[in-house]
């Protein structure tokens, strides 16, 4: 009986509550705010060097620059420094969105990864002396098969080192590069790693040419996300594209409008940088180059 009227008097109470205290409205997730970089190896063709490179950037009017390590061991080559470099990007008004280098940290070896973490170390500290927040961490030095939770454990100590010089690393795979080329592979070990600043590097070409498709963006969180590599791809079979066939955004067949909307739903923070190896493009102007990549960009954000 007892049991009964509690039962009963549980129903009518719930008669009573406002429908909106059940069902309440989820606030609306903010979309992506969206910042253009371009990544320098768009116009490498043209023999630029970084300053130029620059100024072409700023011109066109990109928000910031993707920058490799070459390229900034081979100013500091001709005796010029870091802060001087630094003045450059802030007098430019660009921002050193990220830079590309290829220490093999995630290399099973134990005494090559040792080589890799020092690498990185000497790197991030660099790029914390001209204000870049961010580095590339592809899979350099790992072999098939990758124990992903052992890349995880890898990953964590990268980014406790980040931690420490200021410079983050972006996890990032390559679509080609059979030991790491998928973003279930990348989502596995950024998991694994279970540290808050895990970030992952995603890229339309590596995306397409590893099999990963583009359904799997829309599990990740908006901040996990930073920087994306923007290009397009074309109608030649996936596993004989290179890097060389990388198109403008748009100029493909890549689902764009569909990445677009991802990226914007998905909330955080984001530098979108075009990253293309076109050598129809590097034999053209480099001030050409960088306009109409920004246009194409822009088309969809």
């Amino acid at each position: 009986m007892e049991r009964r009227n509690l039962l009963k008097s549980m129903a009518l109470g719930a008669t009573v509550l406002p429908v909106a205290s059940a069902f309440a409205t989820p606030t609306k997730k903010k979309e992506s705010t969206i910042q253009f970089s371009l990544n320098t190896s768009t116009l490498r063709g043209q023999k630029l060097d970084l300053h130029q490179m620059i100024e072409v950037a700023a011109k066109a009017g990109y928000d910031g620059i993707e920058l490799w390590i070459s390229e900034l061991e081979a100013y500091l080559a001709t005796g010029k420094s870091l802060a001087s470099l630094k003045k450059l990007f802030s007098d430019a008004k660009l921002i050193p969105v990220n830079a590309i280098g290829f220490a093999p940290w995630m290399a099973q070896d134990v005494a090559k990864s040792k080589a890799g973490f020092e690498q990185m170390e000497k790197e991030m500290g660099m790029l914390a002396e001209i204000g870049c927040k961010r580095i590339a961490a592809p899979a350099i030095g790992a072999t098939n098969p990758v124990d992903l939770l052992a890349a995880g454990e890898q990953y964590a100590r990268l980014l406790e080192l980040g931690r420490k010089t200021g410079v983050m690393p972006q996890l990032e795979f390559w679509g080609a590069f059979e030991p790491f080329h998928q973003l279930g592979q990348a989502l596995a070990t950024a998991a694994a790693a279970n540290d808050p600043d895990a970030r992952l590097l995603p890229d339309v070409y590596h995306l397409f040419r590893g099999g990963s498709g583009f359904e799997g963006l829309k599990l990740l969180n908006g901040n996990a996300i930073e920087v994306f590599h923007m290009n397009d791809f074309t109608s030649k079979p996936r596993l004989d594209q290179k890097d060389s066939d990388r198109v403008y955004p748009g100029d493909g067949i890549g689902p764009m409008k569909e990445i677009a909307a991802t990226l914007k739903a998905m909330g955080g923070d984001k530098f979108l940088s075009l990253e293309l190896f076109n050598e129809t493009y590097w034999a053209q102007d480099a001030q050409e180059v960088a306009n109409t990549g920004l246009k194409k960009m822009k088309q969809f954000f």
